[in-house]
């Protein structure tokens, strides 16, 4: 997720209006007498990340993506070094509904699953004329693109976070009644599912609001709407919540009091809030109220059934986590060849960061005693997530000085 980023939280998501006319994906086929296979996955900044090799020579690290309409590599120049052919250009609105991108329609690609007996023969994919996406700067891996979970949706899709694997199955061998699983009715639009939940908030409730399950959001929850006159937690920070090919995006970040989702309950659910241009694209948003991530979908074991337009979830251990923002008020890029040179976007005002000094463009050379040439960005964040309280020490590098600062930290919403 993708012409949206949103920052801290690292949310990447595709949310893009995609040509009509490109027909479903083919999808994954696992061979005959085979009818369940687990996929391991990496969990990277609350990004499922993937490898399939493409055209069997290539392999790709890609988003697996239940909020995307279609694969999509970000790499062109992977696919013009394979000699792929486009089919047509296509000029498609990015994510804020106003930058224009262009990608190419790579037909009849083969995909494979990694050690995993599981292939696409014969996909239609979308290729990026740019990586505009730039995924590694915002979260801190490198990644070549994003995979629709549709490309599986003739058969169940567990996920299981807690065991980095995704389990595809024949339907009757996956039971998940049988497991524990509660059942969750989900409505199927243009090949993503979409559930309702409950908000609760300081005063007030929203009782039914549609969702889009999106695996490719790494943040709990955001709330889109193009009326002004939103329901907001009374404690909220506004401003940047993320940045668009159009620009910054603006909105409110905060906590929503409590998330029902089916018989299951969250409380104190960080939440971004953004307030939509009223000429967005209505048929695109499907009525929706907005987006759940994996923060708070990877409190559950779950299990996609697109052929019924179900969803099955079942509490894990990470079902009684507290939601934790950051506590520093530092907007933070990761560069380098490694990704492990981290470098200061911007820095919220009259924040723990702000009142230390950070500045805008500072690198950050060590933590702690650590350097941070061997950390990766989710363990800076993590870091800056610590208790309210903790002092943080930081080595940074400004034109070209050593300068030592400490971020005394405390809660920011």
């Amino acid at each position: 997720m993708n012409a949206m980023r949103y920052i801290p939280g690292l949310l990447v998501f595709s949310l893009m209006l995609w040509p009509a006319d490109v027909k479903p994906q083919s999808g994954f086929l696992m061979p005959p007498g085979v009818r369940q296979v687990e996929w391991p996955f990496d969990y990277v900044n609350n990004f499922i990340v993937v490898t399939v090799t493409l055209n069997g020579t290539i392999p790709l690290k890609m988003i697996f993506d239940t909020g995307a309409e279609h694969t999509v590599l970000c790499r062109r120049e992977l696919s013009d070094l394979l000699g792929i052919r486009y089919d047509r250009e296509f000029r498609l609105l990015g994510s804020d509904m106003k930058t224009e991108l262009t990608a190419y329609l790579a037909r009849n690609v083969r995909l494979d699953a990694m050690n995993v007996p599981l292939a696409a023969p014969d996909e239609d994919i979308l290729v990026l004329q740019e990586d505009y996406f730039r995924f590694e700067l915002y979260a801190g891996i490198d990644i070549h693109g994003i995979l629709a979970a549709n490309a599986l949706s003739r058969y169940l899709i567990r996920i299981n976070y807690l065991q980095k694997t995704l389990t595809i199955a024949e339907h009757g061998v996956l039971l998940p009644e049988r497991a524990g699983f509660a059942q969750l009715p989900a409505e199927l639009y243009r090949n993503k599912m979409y559930i309702r939940a409950s908000l609760g908030f300081d005063a007030d409730s929203l009782p039914h609001a549609k969702l889009l399950l999106d695996t490719g959001a790494a943040l709990p929850l955001l709330l889109i709407s193009s009326d002004s006159t939103m329901k907001l937690p009374q404690s909220v920070l506004p401003g940047q919540i993320g940045m668009g090919l159009g620009g910054d995006l603006q909105g409110y970040k905060g906590r929503v009091r409590d998330v029902s989702i089916g018989k299951y309950k969250q409380s104190g659910v960080i939440s971004y809030f953004q307030i939509a241009d009223s000429m967005i694209n209505k048929s695109f948003m499907n009525g929706r109220a907005g987006i759940v991530g994996n923060v708070l979908l990877n409190r559950f074991q779950l299990v996609l059934d697109y052929q019924n337009s179900v969803v099955w979830l079942k509490p894990s251990g990470n079902f009684r986590k507290k939601y934790v923002y950051d506590r520093s008020g530092m907007y933070l890029l990761a560069s380098g060849t490694s990704l492990n040179e981290f470098i200061v976007e911007s820095v919220m005002d009259n924040s723990p960061a702000s009142e230390a000094g950070i500045l805008p463009g500072d690198r950050i050379l060590q933590i702690g005693i650590a350097p941070a040439r061997i950390l990766r960005l989710q363990d800076v964040l993590k870091a800056l997530q610590k208790k309210p309280g903790k002092k943080v020490r930081l080595l940074i590098l400004r034109n070209g000085v050593k300068v030592r600062k400490t971020v005394l930290l405390r809660n920011l919403i």
